[in-house]
C-alpha cells in the first residue's frame, strides 16, 4: 500500500485545490495538494517537503489528520492523510499545476474532483 499525505489548506474559510496538468496522468482532474511518502520520512515531514516544492510554502503545523484508503483500479491501494492546516506562511504560488484555487466546500463539490477524493469531499460536505 502506498501511504500519500495531502493538505486541507484553509485560509479565510476556503480550502487550496489543484488541478492536474493537462497531459498528465488523470489529467486536468482537481486534488488536494501534497504526495507520497518518502522511506522513514513522517506524515508532517512529507506533507512539509511536498507543499514547499508544489506551492513555496511553509507548514508550521498540522491541525488535525483524517485517514482514508483508497483503491484506484489501475494504480494499487493508497492510504491517505488528510491534513488539515490552518498555519503556513508564504503565499501559495502555483509551482507544478495547471491551476490552483481557494474555494468554498460547496464550491469544491461541483469541480471535476479525482475519484479518490470524492469519500473525502462527501464527508467534508456533510459535516
Amino acid at each position: 500500500m502506498t501511504r500519500v499525505a495531502v493538505g486541507v489548506l484553509q485560509k479565510d474559510g476556503k480550502i487550496l485545490i489543484c488541478q492536474r496538468k493537462k497531459g498528465s496522468r488523470y489529467e486536468l482532474k482537481w486534488e488536494f495538494p501534497g504526495g507520497k511518502l518518502e522511506p522513514g520520512e513522517t506524515i508532517l515531514e512529507c506533507l512539509k517537503r511536498e507543499l514547499f516544492e508544489e506551492f513555496s510554502i511553509s507548514v508550521r503545523d498540522i491541525d488535525r489528520v483524517q485517514t482514508q484508503s483508497t483503491f484506484y483500479e489501475d494504480g494499487g491501494m493508497f492510504e491517505v492523510a488528510y491534513c488539515f492546516v490552518s498555519q503556513f506562511t508564504g503565499e501559495a504560488c502555483n509551482n507544478v499545476f495547471e491551476e490552483i484555487r481557494w474555494v468554498t466546500i460547496p464550491e469544491l463539490k461541483a469541480l471535476d474532483n479525482l475519484k479518490g477524493n470524492e469519500a473525502f469531499v462527501a464527508s467534508l460536505i456533510s459535516s
